[in-house]
């Protein structure tokens, strides 16, 4: 068991495949199963298409338009308001997405396909450090 530790600098997806990917070889397992889990309850956890940065920018803005901030008149009905006009919209956000993954380690490597990532998706508006728990098991 490791836990990864992701600065974020404000609401996008942040890539840490390369960290997890190097934890894993440093390991020495051959076939198991990687579950990780975000400890936080306003961020998320992705797998997503890793060749296209635009892809980031749509999931970032489509979240945004479908939960705004708690200042947008849609949000009005939202009563949990005091720390700030990002964090309600952001717990909706995190509500909604996976807070965990698993993933399959195949001959000391990450499963994933030829585009695919693995993200914390931050959905508050100021810099975090998040906390990632990962944990290896053998199959």
């Amino acid at each position: 068991m490791t836990t990864f530790t992701i600065q974020t600098r404000g609401q996008g997806l942040y890539e840490f495949t390369r960290e997890v990917s190097s934890w894993i070889e440093g390991q020495g397992l051959r076939d198991g199963l990687l579950t990780l889990f975000v400890r936080h309850t306003s961020c998320s956890l992705l797998i997503q298409e890793n060749a296209d940065p635009e892809v980031q920018t749509d999931l970032r803005n489509f979240f945004h338009r479908l939960v705004p901030p708690t200042t947008d008149p849609s949000m009005s009905y939202l009563t949990h308001t005091y720390e700030g006009p990002d964090d309600m919209p952001a717990h909706i956000k995190a509500a909604m997405m996976p807070v965990s993954l698993s993933v399959p380690v195949l001959d000391g490597r990450l499963a994933l396909g030829t585009w695919q990532g693995v993200y914390l998706f931050e959905h508050r508006d100021r810099p975090h450090s998040r906390q990632v728990a990962a944990v290896l098991t053998t199959v």
